[in-house]
């Protein structure tokens, strides 16, 4: 799925570390057409040479064999990189994409230009009747309320606090004195509150969603962790795609 931000963070390992692949898109639920049949629940999953990595952490840290500069050498700085990295995919990337799903099903149009982005012919013609369908199981699944969206802003909130707190307490990056899989993460699962223009999938463009969701990310950019996290996109990531 193009817009998904765990896609995102495992796409973006491995254009950083140049492991060639190739990405297989499709709509919410015939994703997992491919997914499961390869022991995958979601996306993002990577097959390499029959072993299939179903975890964005995983497939970061087959990126980074070989000395990639993704996990530090220190033994200590990549165990942090490493803790922060799993720290964020628990208590970030839930959060960003239950707030952000909460803001775009009330936009439809906005919402199938991402999920249809570079999927196949016939499920681009389909799409817009398909997400008349998976509309309310995204609301179920994600358990999306407006008691439930607004918990999570604030968690992201309390992340973002914390991350600037750590960025201001070091060398300006989350795990040493460089880029490291925690930056990496961070950016990558924020991507749904901060709407990177060099994002490697779908995001809406700032302009297109909501005037609410467009003052919160103005908002979430503006804040120490949202301007680490738009610096990572702007040295480290090359824009690849979007619609």
């Amino acid at each position: 799925m193009a817009h998904s931000h765990y896609a995102e963070k495992a796409r973006w390992a491995l254009d950083l570390t140049g492991r060639p692949y190739v990405e297989d898109r499709h709509l919410p639920l015939f994703h997992r057409l491919r997914t499961r049949p390869v022991g995958g629940r979601s996306v993002p999953v990577l097959v390499v040479d029959g072993h299939a990595y179903t975890q964005s952490a995983d497939i970061v840290e087959w990126a980074a064999q070989d000395g990639a500069a993704l996990l530090p050498t220190d033994p200590e700085r990549r165990s942090t990189a490493i803790e922060l990295e799993r720290w964020l995919d628990r208590e970030l990337g839930p959060h960003t994409r239950r707030w952000a799903y909460s803001e775009l099903l009330a936009s439809p149009d906005v919402l199938n230009r991402c999920v249809a982005a570079e999927v196949p012919p016939l499920e681009s013609l389909v799409a817009p009747a398909w997400m008349v369908l998976v509309r309310p199981m995204i609301r179920r699944a994600f358990r999306i309320t407006p008691e439930s969206a607004a918990r999570s802003l604030e968690r992201v909130d309390e992340v973002f606090r914390i991350v600037a707190d750590r960025l201001a307490e070091g060398d300006g990056w989350l795990a040493g004195a460089s880029f490291s899989a925690a930056d990496l993460t961070f950016a990558a699962l924020a991507s749904p509150v901060l709407l990177p223009t060099r994002f490697g999938g779908a995001l809406p463009r700032l302009e297109d969603v909501p005037p609410a969701m467009q003052a919160e990310v103005r908002r979430l950019r503006d804040s120490p962790a949202g301007r680490h996290a738009l610096d990572c996109y702007r040295l480290h990531r090359a824009r690849l795609s979007g619609y």
